[in-house]
């Protein structure tokens, strides 16, 4: 839905100039009308990204690593049969760590984390599957997103001038105006999935910071990872994103 606000306000004329002392250049016998509005679109992510990794554990640290550097090159090789390529998996954390409690108390953990890139979304699931085969033992995501999320966004900033234009329109049309000119427009920020946009005005920019951040994103829950029968992949909804986006748009209005 889509949230609008009017205000109206009539100039004077300054003295015997044709133009108003006003600083967004409002003719004497123009009036000023200032509409904020939204605007929405949606697209279907084409981009996943998700960690997989592998957790190992030993009487010793270097046998722990040598068993998780070896699963791991296990987990890389499935990605890449089934067409991830290097570049597309980053190494995200790797540890090793005596343990001083629980059942495997004085044993070693080692554990290696990849980030892996996904260029074509709906192909998730079948990485998933990929690397669960391999041994993997940690699997979360996935972060879904656009390629080109700017061209989305415009989207919605398109469809927020067109809102802001049309009920400029019927207000000016309810007093007996019309819209001689667009004197300003203001990118007032938004959102789009989980990635904010901040606002172009420094005033916004400023409050914003006083609020303080938005609040934090949930992490993804964990990819289910539990034994599945033969040739059925975990299945991941790749659904849409949405872009909601505000803008500012003043008008200057004329008698007809």
């Amino acid at each position: 839905m889509r949230r609008l606000a009017l205000f109206a306000l009539p100039l004077l004329a300054a003295g015997c100039t044709d133009r108003a002392n006003d600083a967004r250049g409002v003719d004497r016998n123009e009036t000023l009308l200032s509409v904020s509005a939204s605007g929405h679109a949606e697209s279907r992510p084409d981009k996943a990204e998700f960690q997989a990794g592998i957790e190992t554990w030993a009487a010793s640290a270097t046998a722990a690593s040598a068993a998780n550097a070896k699963k791991i090159a296990e987990i890389v090789a499935a990605l890449q049969g089934v067409g991830v390529t290097e570049k597309d998996i980053q190494t995200r954390a790797v540890s090793v760590q005596r343990l001083d409690y629980g059942p495997r108390r004085g044993q070693y953990q080692a554990s290696n984390i990849v980030n892996v890139t996904l260029r074509q979304a709906d192909r998730v699931s079948e990485a998933v599957t990929a690397v669960t085969d391999a041994g993997a033992n940690v699997v979360s995501g996935p972060n879904l997103s656009m390629t080109d999320p700017e061209s989305v966004a415009n989207l919605a900033y398109a469809d927020a001038y067109k809102a802001a234009r049309k009920r400029a329109e019927a207000y000016a049309n309810a007093a007996d105006m019309e819209i001689s000119r667009v004197l300003y427009i203001r990118d007032a920020g938004g959102s789009q999935g989980n990635t904010y946009f901040r606002a172009a005005d420094a005033t916004a920019v400023m409050a914003e910071e006083a609020a303080g951040p938005p609040p934090p994103v949930a992490p993804p829950p964990p990819v289910n990872t539990a034994p599945r029968p033969p040739g059925a992949p975990p299945r991941v909804m790749i659904g849409t994103t949405s872009s909601d986006v505000f803008i500012q748009v003043d008008f200057a209005l004329r008698g007809k």
